[in-house]
């Protein structure tokens, strides 16, 4: 089974952060890690880490969200963090599409009406 590196290095970040939160995904994680080897991941290790920096940033302002805590925060709060997410979301974009680029995937993530590009 063959991924685009953008898809690739995305679950693999979240696979590990995953793994770091909640000791919950080892098979899933060893499995990414596994499919990374194919690259020289080396050439990305920066982007990757940025990558999950931003997956661990999205998890803190959905944490309460996903759990059931909605709410104890004001709508006003809400449409805060969800704005910061789709922000996020766009820098996540283009540092997929830096890493494909780098490690020379054709496939790139355009998203026109959501603003991403």
């Amino acid at each position: 089974m063959k991924f685009p590196v953008i898809e690739l290095v995305d679950r693999l970040a979240i696979a590990e952060i995953k793994w770091q939160r909640t000791q919950a995904n080892r098979e899933e994680l060893d499995w990414y890690q596994q499919q990374m080897m194919q690259f020289d991941t080396s050439l990305i290790a920066k982007n990757m880490q940025q990558l999950q920096d931003i997956h661990n940033s999205i998890w803190e302002l959905e944490k309460e969200l996903k759990s059931g805590q909605e709410h104890n925060f004001s709508l006003e709060e809400i449409g805060r963090r969800a704005i910061e997410i789709r922000n996020f979301n766009n820098k996540r974009i283009k540092l997929k599409n830096q890493m494909a680029e780098i490690l020379n995937c054709p496939v790139r993530e355009i998203k026109k009406e959501h603003a991403s590009e």
